[in-house]
């Protein structure tokens, strides 16, 4: 592939790889489960404790039984099985509701709270149907080797991976410290391939800047110690002479809830800060936290982009709602729902969607998003020619 018209056939073709993967998906079922009884047994270790609607297994059990009777090679359990849970989770059409087995789990977990390991520091999302480079980690091999924002990962190792999700492309990146891998991109129609050496990654999921009397806060994810992390920050802000706070959510895909509830109770004290309604568990809300408020009257511009997603878009939507914060950038991601993990004796994961989420006004954001208060676009161009208009425009308000 030479051209833009070569990576734009490709484009074409990757419906047609979507396509193949969804009968792959849905073939995991039938191979995988022969039979109501057969179930039985296996529906435990997807989480089912108890089903009163009875399902016909019959067909499935038809297709496995011709396979086993007439398929030219060896039928291995094992991977039977794992096909099966994937291709269960699969079928529902939830991007979301995910199974995992043990690798996934270990490496999702590992990305979760930031133990990231040995890769080549760069962040990366799905954007416009493909996973792309979000944003390089300065002083890291990405970086000092080329590799830009907007970059679309085409290949891991010379192995074609833009078909797969970004955990996936994470997990191929990933390796040893020392190990090279080979990435190669498109941009702007052309591939290009960079050689990297793996080094081990820090990536704390929170941190803070000052310039004069203001408050720069970055938030990169939503983990266990965020909230905590956030509040010493803000005990420091009075001795500081801090009266300007800038959240930084850019980028930052989510985490876990409860770490948005921390944070949020830094400017909202006692007050409902989310609405959660699911068909099983009906309509709950969330509070803030009393008594931690310590920047409930301080002025606060929060940064969004489009890879603002799930916790960080809970965080956004309530100061909104209440009038706490300036809301600047770009329309968020829009993911409002809720998912909880299953842990299995095998080291597995079921990750799945229990509920959406509404804002305490009752707007749903799933698949619209927040809207700022004002806009201002930030292009690749800008993050690789490090201009940063976003920052700018937080900077003079």
């Amino acid at each position: 592939m030479s051209n833009k018209t070569n990576w734009q056939q490709k484009k074409v073709n990757l419906s047609t790889a979507v396509i193949i993967g969804g009968v792959i998906a849905i073939a995991g079922i039938v191979f995988g489960i022969f039979g109501e009884e057969w179930f039985g047994g296996f529906a435990p270790y997807l989480g089912f404790k108890g089903n009163t609607h009875k399902v016909d297994w019959s067909q499935l059990d038809e297709v496995y039984e011709t396979l086993s009777s007439n398929y030219d090679g060896e039928i291995n359990d094992e991977d039977i099985i794992e096909g099966a849970k994937k291709g269960l989770t699969d079928a529902l059409g939830d991007i979301y509701t995910v199974y995992m087995d043990t690798k996934e789990t270990s490496a999702f977990m590992d990305s979760l709270h930031g133990t990231v390991g040995s890769g080549v520091g760069i962040e990366m999302g799905l954007r416009d149907g493909y996973v792309r480079v979000i944003r390089t980690l300065p002083d890291n091999p990405a970086k000092k080797a080329g590799v830009m924002a907007g970059d679309i990962i085409y290949k891991v190792d010379d192995e074609e991976v833009y078909t797969l999700s970004t955990e996936e492309i994470a997990n191929k990146v990933r390796g040893e410290t020392g190990t090279e891998v080979k990435l190669t991109v498109v941009r702007d129609g052309k591939e290009l391939s960079f050689t990297m050496v793996r080094e081990t990654i820090n990536n704390v999921s929170a941190y803070v800047n000052y310039e004069g009397s203001t408050a720069i806060i970055t938030v990169t994810r939503f983990d266990n110690d965020t909230g905590t992390m956030v509040y010493d920050f803000a005990k420091e802000f009075a001795g500081k002479g801090i009266n300007k706070v800038i959240l930084d959510l850019r980028d930052n895909g989510g985490g876990y809830v409860s770490a948005a509830q921390d944070l949020l109770s830094l400017w909202i004290e006692n007050q409902d800060i989310l609405i959660q309604k699911s068909l099983h568990f009906g309509t709950t809300k969330v509070a803030s936290y009393f008594g931690r408020a310590l920047l409930k009257d301080m002025k606060t511009i929060v940064l969004v982009n489009g890879s603002t997603a799930s916790a960080s878009e809970i965080v956004a939507g309530a100061l909104q709602d209440y009038g706490k914060a300036t809301i600047l950038g770009e329309k968020t991601f829009g993911k409002g729902v809720i998912q909880q993990m299953f842990d299995f004796d095998s080291g597995t994961m079921l990750k799945v969607t229990i509920a959406s989420w509404y804002t305490p006004n009752d707007r749903s954001i799933n698949k619209d998003g927040i809207t700022p208060d004002i806009e201002v676009v930030r292009t690749y161009e800008d993050i690789n020619a490090m201009k940063d208009p976003q920052m700018d425009k937080a900077r003079e308000l």
